[in-house]
């Protein structure tokens, strides 16, 4: 047998990648292991060792009905590639793989960053202390900025998309995704797509927006400091509000009301409150946070859009026959997502 494969290459993986890494990344060695990193719903995630132990990170699209907007591996191998260059930290882009003979579909290759992804309570009480807790909040928030203050132009991705009209291309393109996925009637989402559309804030600048920017997708060490953002897989430009507005639809503080997507990890002690959050980063960035509600709101639909692709592509068999009933906590998420939106609603009128 080739010494560069493995016999238990996980779905997702063909023997021909081995190959292809021995090509196209420098210094690796045959023969490697492959395993599939727990956490997300879209792309999916290896992780990868060779014969002396280097690590790294592959990424390909999920299994199953895709959307290419959202799974194109060129694209967010061209980003992470160009914020390499940045002052904002993310894991070094190694090399790209659009040849589908080799895996069926296009992937990336990166370096493996060594650090936490806080998914839970219990990561967060064991990894962190609570002085770590409020530093993984401040630096969560100080790293938007940073991204946020990247020039596009400057970078290579001034031509990733189009610079104006953020929130109304973004509804568009949204809901299409939403509709031509959508799994059962859900008046909710046209009611609140049609009222977001009446009420877009002015965007008044253009920045690269990375679209589910939230705890874990971003790696920390163990004082609480970002030491990669992680999943670029919606990353665009457009209005930077819209990216602090979708963190505090996940986040939630010791304090904090509670919402269908409250995230209990950050409820201990050490953890600073939403209200905290979206003050450092209105101080940090020095923009006008007036319409701030709006862009929650529209996070909270946003999420209901992207989950609502995730329950329907799970139904098509991207994980292999499952019970409907293991399935239904997504449609559970989709339906408090689009309650919370409507009741954001009610204070914007």
């Amino acid at each position: 047998m080739n010494p560069a494969h493995r016999d238990s290459e996980p779905n997702g993986i063909s023997a021909n990648v081995s190959n292809w890494l021995v090509q196209n990344i420098d210094g690796v060695k045959a023969p490697f292991t492959f395993t599939m990193i727990a956490g997300g719903h879209s792309n999916l995630t290896f992780a990868v060792m060779d014969a002396n132990g280097r690590r790294l990170v592959l990424r390909r699209p999920p299994l199953g009905h895709r959307l290419a907007s959202a799974h194109d591996m060129a694209r967010e191998f061209r980003l992470i590639r160009a914020i390499n260059s940045t002052n904002v930290p993310v894991p070094r882009a190694l090399g790209l793989c659009t040849d589908e003979s080799v895996n069926q579909l296009p992937f990336y290759v990166m370096d493996f960053v060594d650090g936490h992804i806080i998914r839970d309570v219990e990561a967060a009480g064991n990894l962190l202390t609570p002085a770590a807790r409020r530093r993984a909040g401040e630096s969560l928030v100080d790293n938007m900025v940073l991204l946020h203050a990247v020039d596009p132009d400057e970078f290579g991705l001034g031509d990733l998309a189009r610079k104006d009209a953020y929130i109304e291309r973004q509804l568009k393109r949204w809901y299409a995704n939403f509709k031509a996925q959508q799994t059962r009637d859900l008046p909710g989402m046209d009611l609140i797509h049609d009222e977001l559309s009446k009420r877009i804030p002015p965007q008044h600048e253009t920045t690269i927006v990375h679209g589910d920017y939230r705890l874990d997708n971003c790696m920390l060490n163990d004082d609480g400091d970002v030491v990669a953002v992680l999943d670029w897989e919606i990353c665009t430009l457009g209005d930077p509000l819209a990216d602090i507005g979708m963190l505090m639809v996940y986040w939630n503080g010791p304090g904090d009301d509670t919402s269908a997507w409250s995230n209990p990890t950050c409820t201990l002690e050490g953890f600073l409150g939403r209200s905290a959050l979206t003050a450092r980063y209105g101080e940090k960035s020095g923009r006008d946070m007036t319409h701030f509600d709006f862009y929650v709101t529209y996070g909270y639909w946003k999420l209901g859009c992207i989950i609502e692709g995730v329950y329907a592509r799970y139904l098509g068999g991207a994980l292999g026959q499952r019970d409907p009933e293991e399935l239904e906590p997504f449609k559970v998420q989709v339906d408090n997502a689009v309650i919370r939106a409507t009741t954001m609603l009610e204070k914007l009128q």
